[in-house]
C-alpha cells in the first residue's frame, strides 16, 4: 500500500452512514478539512479523488445537519411563542 493509499484510508475510512450519526462536529469537521487539503494538493490519484470527495459529501452533509440542530435547540431556548425567552425546553428534532 502506497502512502498515498494509507493516507486515503485513514481520511475516508469506510464507516458508513450509521456510523456517521455518532461522529461529533467537531472530528467530522477535522476530517473534512483534511479531504479538503489532500483534495487542494492535487496529487490524488483519480479513483482515490473520487471516493474522498463522496466521503467529503457525507461529512458536509453530516456538519450541515447537526448545525441545523444546533440551531434549532438554540432558537427554542431563546424564543417563546410571545417573543420573550422560553427557558430550556428540550426541542424534539427528528
Amino acid at each position: 500500500m502506497t502512502a498515498a493509499r494509507s493516507d486515503a484510508a485513514s481520511a475516508a475510512p469506510s464507516s458508513g452512514p450509521a456510523a456517521m450519526g455518532d461522529l461529533p462536529f467537531e472530528k467530522a469537521l477535522e476530517e473534512l478539512e483534511g479531504i479538503v487539503q489532500r483534495l487542494e494538493q492535487g496529487n490524488v490519484p483519480l479513483d482515490e479523488s473520487v471516493a474522498i470527495y463522496e466521503r467529503g459529501e457525507s461529512l458536509k452533509r453530516h456538519c450541515e445537519q447537526l448545525l441545523q440542530r444546533a440551531e434549532a435547540r438554540i432558537q427554542r431556548i431563546t424564543l417563546g411563542s410571545d417573543g420573550s425567552a422560553a427557558g430550556t425546553a428540550p426541542l424534539d428534532v427528528a
